[in-house]
């Protein structure tokens, strides 16, 4: 997508539409991008590559993280978008079964070409003989970001029914929220049953959404009552660090005896009551902002290749530092967190950046699939693409395309193929009848 139609996208914005919502959106993944290239503190020394953590290697960057941990900014920002989806869907005699394909279509094709070159690269690799630790290493750092877009589409499939929720019991339905998740941590922590907390992907992330919908509502008007909620969250936080079980990163830390990100627990919920009062707090202040037209349109392009910019940006990560290393490793020889590996971060990211552009230009394009005109399809579909999909996807991220054994092709074949049901066309152009009001 050239300059001159993101400026024509910018100028063509209805009046009514919260520009807010778009800027939150872009801001959070652009933290999350820059927040994974400073994390990687990665060095060759005595000629092998040393992968280390920020987190690991700075305990004074952990308080930072209840900042730079935006995941939770990010779901209130998809609450509003999704219940104004489908509210808009419903008005139009929509079915779930379109309105679900339509989302899931902007949310799932893009990753396609991502799975693809990790299944062709890493099946190369293998046959040349790279050590799966490596190629274990590298597939699962790429392929990281795919757990929150499991989340998120999880989320997104549900939103009918927790806005429904929402709307039938309203900040009681938070609040319902908020306590069976921490049911969920209480028997996950307390019984030693890591797989029970991962019902938290759902729970929490789920009711941090609900705070998108009562925004958009108007139940969070006033920024008194904004602060209110941004230190409810805040003590919340607080005390469960405190006296809880839970450690101050936000974000997940190997070897740690209990993480806040994997799986999601209690703490994202509190964290996401913070941080949406206080960016909500601002938002009298960001929407004047947004009037100057060069930061609209700045926001408009992010915007429109979100999703592969958030896809990409750690396999070109990935991609530099193997690049490096076949050139001896320049660059790489620097102590992370020395006052000379800090003075180079920008450096990093600029590199990175520009090959992160160069995939974004080359593959953007998924992002904005062709019209969809068929009729919708019978609801079994969309709901097994999703669950094949996502169940995939946080495979995938956890343990990236490779074991000991070599390539493990079924996880990305199997939801590359899921997507490609979205892609169908089963039934004849939809009815003009169905946008009866």
């Amino acid at each position: 997508m050239d300059l001159s139609t993101v400026r024509d996208l910018a100028r063509a914005t209805p009046a009514e539409r919260n520009r807010v919502v778009d800027l939150l959106r872009a801001g959070a993944i652009l933290v999350v991008v820059l927040g994974h290239w400073l994390m990687a503190a990665v060095q060759v020394r005595d000629g092998e590559l040393v992968v280390g953590h920020l987190l690991g290697l700075a305990q004074w960057t952990h308080p930072l993280t209840w900042v730079f941990q935006v995941m939770p900014v990010f779901f209130v920002v998809g609450g509003y978008a999704n219940a104004l989806s489908w509210r808009s869907a419903r008005r139009r005699n929509l079915p779930y079964a379109g309105w679900l394909r339509s989302r899931l279509r902007r949310l799932l094709v893009p990753v396609v070409p991502l799975l693809l070159l990790w299944l062709a690269a890493t099946g190369a690799a293998w046959e040349a003989g790279v050590p799966a630790g490596t190629l274990r290493t590298a597939s699962q750092v790429a392929l990281v970001p795919t757990w929150f877009l499991a989340a998120y589409v999880v989320v997104c499939a549900l939103a009918p029914a927790t806005l429904w929720l929402w709307e039938r019991f309203g900040w009681a339905s938070v609040a319902a929220g908020v306590v069976l998740g921490g049911l969920v941590d209480l028997v996950s922590i307390g019984a030693d049953l890591l797989l029970v907390g991962f019902a938290n992907y759902v729970v929490v992330w789920a009711t941090v959404s609900q705070l998108g919908y009562a925004w958009l509502d108007g139940r969070l008007a006033g920024t008194g009552r904004r602060l209110l909620l941004a230190a409810v969250g805040g003590l919340a936080t607080l005390a469960l660090v405190a006296l809880g079980p839970y450690p101050v990163s936000m974000i997940g830390l190997d070897g740690a005896a209990v993480n806040n990100s994997y799986p999601t627990r209690v703490t994202m919920l509190s964290l996401g009551l913070l941080q949406a009062g206080l960016v909500l707090a601002l938002e009298p202040l960001l929407a004047r902002w947004l009037r100057h037209p060069r930061v609209w349109t700045a926001t408009v392009l992010v915007n429109t290749r979100i999703m592969t910019l958030y896809l990409w940006h750690l396999t070109a990560m990935v991609l530099v530092i193997g690049a490096l290393l076949l050139l001896g490793g320049p660059g790489l020889g620097i102590d992370p967190v020395s006052a000379g590996w800090w003075m180079t971060r920008p450096l990093w990211w600029a590199l990175l950046g520009v090959v992160t552009a160069g995939a974004v230009a080359a593959l953007g394009r998924f992002e904005t699939p062709a019209a969809d005109d068929s009729s919708p399809p019978p609801v079994w579909l969309p709901v097994v693409v999703a669950a094949v999909a996502c169940a995939g996807l946080g495979l995938m991220a956890a343990q990236g395309v490779v074991g000991d054994d070599g390539v493990h092709w079924w996880w990305p074949v199997l939801t590359i193929a899921a997507v490609g049901l979205l892609l169908l066309r089963p039934g004849a152009p939809a009815a003009a009848g169905r946008g009866r009001r």
